[in-house]
């Protein structure tokens, strides 16, 4: 992918996508804040919508209750005695217990088997068991049964009621006798459903377990059958509300089971109406989103396509410096600002490259006349081991074998010096090395000292830096052997530590205080006049382990003046 894409779809995803995740979400939870607060509205306005209706509907039970207990109650009395006529007086006297309160407007009274008086009610005994709250009337044991409009059928009529219907028990046996039926106006629903608060365009519905629904507050759907989840059996309440289509429209609804235990009461919101508040939200979302858009593509418009056209031109003239072109490159406009510095740098580069590669070609020419009168003078290695060789024979032929020893000695310890190409050798070759260093030396000191070396035989075919034991046990010889006066002892010693390998270089010496050691390391790097020639000390050593295998391996110097001095080196375990 181009740079000025990665650069534009870095901006869009670092900008457009955060503006619009964050307006998606700021919207979401507003909208759902506001249905939740919607819903707690409407289920306190349902709360007190069902007080109210208790109230209201419990004064009819009141007053049939007073009309139909009292054993001497008239009521009670003409049901005893269903031979006896129903006089005038007893139809009146009924009438006026019953028709007392201004919101019922007739009623009919019923023995056993038969209609004995009514008050603008036509209903006969036939009728009233086919009518759909008759069951429930029986089953309800004297309780009131109350059916609705929208239940009872008398809004399809024309003529709205509210029917109560309960079964008569004598006083005393608590025996049945007789069924009474009231009727009552819908005002009084009318007046409880529009003192109930709803928000715009909402609706309050009175539903029995049916689906039917027995009012509403706008009138309209009366009797209508509506489909509810918490109206089927096995329903599990998680919330008071939730989302729902109602009559083809996205609404909340929120639900109160009401007192009645077969009504429930139920809000209707058009959901368009909570969101209504948080589109604005939405809308200033979509537009900070569309301006973070149009930003962007103004931006690589009038930045980006500047400064990738001269990081390219940049790039073209790298190009051209790696085949030895060196032309400086042309800004397309000066804008004074990084870009120009980008491609005067540039060019300052190129011109410094230029007259550098002359320098060095003139430098290389000269150095190569230098090697070719160098190459004449040097010495071939092989050289001197075929003269080595030469005295060995020599010495071999006069019988004299110390000096034949010395001479296989320093042989070998040229070979793996000079010849081996390799910077790993086995731990086998590094103490045969040092082991052919000592018996040179033994030759210089005069069997002034003993050595021992030790290296089990599990750790000798594992792989070391070369050259690095023999610079220990060469410090040894010249600031511990040296000085003293009775016979010295170096003992080399390998050891195995878990995945690392150890090699104590021990000395009998007369050892060296804080002081001492910090001058000599200090010394080491600026090559001490004992090592003027080898070019190798303990610093050496160390930063050489240290460059090699990690900063957790180098060497460890142990020492207390008059007691010798150990120096462990520490390396990792390689195999071959």
């Amino acid at each position: 992918m181009k740079l000025r894409r990665k650069i534009l779809l870095a901006i869009i995803l670092l900008v457009f996508i955060p503006v619009i995740i964050m307006g998606g979400i700021s919207y979401f939870n507003f909208s759902s804040s506001m249905e939740k607060k919607s819903s707690d509205f409407y289920w306190i306005s349902l709360l007190e919508t069902d007080r109210k209706l208790k109230f209201a509907l419990n004064e009819i039970t009141s007053l049939s209750n007073s009309a139909i207990t009292p054993s001497t109650s008239v009521i009670q009395q003409s049901l005893k005695q269903p031979n006896s006529v129903m006089t005038y007086d007893r139809k009146q006297e009924i009438n006026n217990i019953l028709i007392n309160h201004p919101m019922i407007t007739s009623f009919s009274l019923y023995s056993k088997n038969d209609l004995i008086h009514n008050y603008n009610a036509d209903l006969s005994f036939d009728e009233l068991q086919q009518q759909v709250w008759y069951k429930p009337m029986l089953q309800a044991e004297g309780r009131p049964v109350w059916s609705g409009p929208g239940e009872n059928g008398s809004s399809n009529d024309g003529d709205p009621m509210m029917i109560q219907a309960r079964v008569i028990k004598d006083y005393y046996s608590l025996e049945d006798i007789g069924y009474v039926v009231i009727y009552v106006k819908p005002d009084v629903l009318d007046q409880v459903f529009w003192e109930a608060a709803t928000l715009k365009s909402g609706d309050i519905l009175l539903v029995n377990k049916q689906g039917n629904i027995v009012f509403n507050k706008s009138g309209d759907h009366i009797g209508e059958q509506a489909q509810f989840p918490f109206l089927t059996k096995g329903y599990t309440k998680e919330k008071d509300y939730y989302i729902d289509n109602y009559q083809n429209e996205k609404s909340l609804i929120t639900f109160l089971p009401s007192y009645n235990t077969d009504w429930y009461l139920v809000a209707i919101t058009p959901i368009n109406l909570i969101r209504a508040e948080s589109v604005s939200i939405r809308n200033i979302a979509i537009a900070l989103g569309l301006f973070a858009l149009l930003s962007a593509f103004l931006f690589d418009q009038f930045f980006i396509r500047r400064l990738v056209r001269s990081i390219i031109s940049a790039v073209n003239g790298m190009k051209r410096v790696e085949q030895g072109i060196f032309i400086p490159i042309h800004s397309h406009k000066q804008t004074d600002d990084e870009t120009d510095l980008l491609i005067d740098g540039f060019n300052r580069m190129s011109t410094q490259i230029n007259e550098l590669i002359a320098q060095v070609e003139t430098e290389q020419a000269r150095k190569k006349e230098a090697e070719l009168q160098a190459l004449v003078a040097q010495i071939n290695p092989h050289f001197i081991y075929n003269s080595l060789e030469s005295i060995n024979s020599m010495a071999v032929l006069q019988g004299n074998k110390d000096i034949s020893k010395m001479v296989i000695s320093l042989g070998k310890l040229l070979r793996i010096s000079i010849n081996d190409n390799h910077e790993l050798i086995t731990m086998n070759m590094e103490f045969e090395h040092v082991k052919h260093y000592l018996n040179i030396q033994k030759y210089r000191f005069e069997d002034r000292f003993e050595y021992h070396m030790d290296i089990p035989d599990r750790l000798k075919y594992y792989m070391t830096q070369k050259l690095i034991v023999q610079p220990i046990v060469e410090n040894a010889l010249y600031h511990a052997i040296e000085p003293m006066e009775d016979k010295g002892y170096i003992s080399i010693q390998a050891l195995e530590d878990g995945d690392d390998i150890l090699i104590d270089v021990t000395d009998n010496g007369l050892g060296f205080d804080q002081a001492t050691l910090l001058n000599l390391w200090s010394s080491d790097s600026s090559g001490q006049k004992k090592y003027r020639n080898s070019g190798v000390g303990l610093k050496n050593v160390h930063e050489r382990l240290r460059i090699r295998f990690g900063s957790h391996y180098g060497i460890l110097i142990c020492s207390s003046q008059g007691f010798g001095s150990t120096i462990r080196i520490r390396l990792p375990k390689i195999l071959p």
